[in-house]
């Protein structure tokens, strides 16, 4: 799909822009108004994660009268009932248990005795979280007059959508306008069949029942990365699988995927890189699983490895199935996306899709920022969206954030580029903290000084890089960054000296 990008314009005349714009969005949105009289909605959701609940949300704060249908029990999505909250709350629990099991306090002062795990609590304070973030949503819904029925939605004629219910029966509402976003399902692995007990998806792993003694993850990409810290700090013993020649997926910077790999080591995690799972086996329901491996450049180098636990992690697909989209003229791409314009509309005018059933990255912040912009077009206004500016991040200690290129995209392009780097172990906040591994890693146009990636491993990187995506989004430079006041003792200081590393070639304090 091809990223509309925002054209810049000067600060002194962006509010009467944007005053503008907000004026022809409400008098659009009194029309539709109007017009929608004869339709039982003006548009109808299908699916309520965060791109979907997001967009319900905005269309009807601009007056449409939205419905949202969803399959599910609970409202979220993947999301908030079984990917980024819940995960969290387990990555959070677990680094304050790592810290006093492993003597982490003590070398702060901190002596701590009788240090002692309880599962269960600790899944009853994830648990707690997605209840009263998805019980949130159904309030927002309310708040802002959100129509909710439940069901399976098929689209059953370009201006209708029908909830299929569990016992048989079906609704169906008609509309001006849908919007697809059904999100994505976890990827099965060939010949592996998940229980969610033994052998697990990422959701099984959120809920496991006791700290397995061996626990292997097929995949070193974001989820199996998390989710393998999780059950390291609580003691398990974990070795991750990869494909791939190097861990943390798509998108991650080579030197900060090598040094990630180091701190991950460090902390007890086992890799085995460049090789291929073959098959999982176990001979009875209460012994081992046998995973068996194999080099990925030479096939013969083969390996039988035990564990109590697998944990399959190979990626997500789109859901697009049983949606009516082949009836109504929809074709999906070979990986089951749905193709959209640069308005996130399909082929047919008033069908649009949004988050992970379309290209681009499978990220809840994608998908939400998608939904109000698609929205804001269906009511007349301009759709801008710079996939570029949008951030990834993996929630394990330290984190690791990044958002545009890296310079591996860069040296593939063969764009002249300046690097700035600023370690942590020259940050005052980050010593005083005891948390120095990792950097600050800034690249910018060798002509312009634009920045075009910035790359940070290191305490609270999911937090700081949104700095660096405002500085990307307004087209800001090396420099602009580099001058601004930043407080100290802070971490993001760092950031601001790699900047000034890439502008000046010299940091202040390295």
């Amino acid at each position: 799909m091809q990223a509309t990008v925002w054209t810049r314009i000067s600060s002194s005349i962006r509010p009467t822009c944007m005053q503008r714009q907000i004026t022809a969005v409400q008098q659009v949105c009194i029309q539709q108004r109007h017009y929608s009289e004869s339709h039982e909605a003006d548009l109808v959701v299908i699916g309520s994660g965060p791109g979907g609940y997001v967009a319900a949300i905005k269309a009807a704060q601009l007056g449409l009268k939205t419905v949202c249908i969803e399959k599910n029990a609970t409202l979220g999505g993947t999301c908030l009932n079984v990917g980024c909250i819940p995960s969290k709350s387990l990555l959070n629990n677990s680094h304050y248990y790592h810290m006093a099991h492993d003597g982490d306090l003590a070398k702060r002062g901190i002596e701590v005795q009788g240090v002692n795990l309880n599962l269960e609590k600790m899944m009853d304070a994830k648990s707690g979280a997605v209840k009263a973030l998805t019980g949130g949503i159904a309030h927002l819904y309310k708040q802002n007059k959100v129509t909710l029925v439940s069901g399976h939605g098929k689209i059953t004629g370009t201006n209708q959508v029908t909830a299929l219910k569990e016992d048989g029966s079906s609704e169906v509402v008609n509309t001006k306008n849908i919007l697809i976003a059904t999100g994505s399902e976890v990827t099965p692995f060939p010949g592996i069949e998940v229980d969610e007990e033994k052998v697990v998806s990422s959701t099984g792993a959120l809920s496991l029942k006791s700290v397995p003694k061996r626990l292997i993850v097929i995949g070193a990409g974001v989820i199996g990365l998390e989710l393998g810290s999780v059950w390291c700090r609580l003691g398990s013993d974990v070795t991750a699988i990869e494909f791939m020649g190097s861990i943390g997926g798509m998108g991650i910077d080579g030197e900060v995927s090598k040094t990630f790999q180091r701190i991950l080591g460090k902390q007890g995690l086992k890799f085995k890189l460049g090789t291929k799972v073959t098959g999982a086996t176990r001979q009875s329901s209460d012994g081992p699983i046998t995973v068996s491996v194999e080099n990925v450049k030479d096939p013969t180098k083969k390996e039988q490895l035990e564990c109590d636990v697998l944990l399959v992690c190979v990626g997500r697909r789109p859901y697009t199935q049983n949606l009516g989209l082949e009836e109504i003229g929809i074709e999906r791409d070979e990986k089951g996306r749905i193709p959209v314009n640069s308005r996130l509309q399909t082929v047919i005018p008033n069908i649009f899709a949004i988050g992970d059933c379309i290209h681009g990255p499978m990220l809840a912040h994608k998908a939400e920022d998608e939904g109000i912009v698609c929205v804001e077009g269906i009511v007349g206004g301009p759709v801008h969206i710079d996939y570029n500016c949008v951030p990834s991040v993996i929630y394990t200690h330290p984190e690791v954030a990044w958002v545009g290129r890296s310079e591996e995209d860069l040296k593939n392009d063969g764009v002249e580029y300046r690097v700035g780097k600023f370690p942590f172990a020259a940050n005052s906040r980050a010593k005083t903290n005891n948390e120095t591994d990792g950097f600050v890693k800034v690249l910018g146009d060798k002509l312009t000084d634009r920045i075009l990636g910035t790359h940070i491993i290191g305490p609270g990187a999911g937090e700081m890089i949104n700095e660096a995506v405002l500085a990307m989004e307004y087209g800001g430079s090396c420099e602009d960054v580099a001058r601004v006041c930043h407080a100290h003792p802070t971490c993001s200081e760092a950031l601001r000296e790699a900047n000034l590393a890439a502008f000046f070639g010299k940091p202040i304090n390295f």
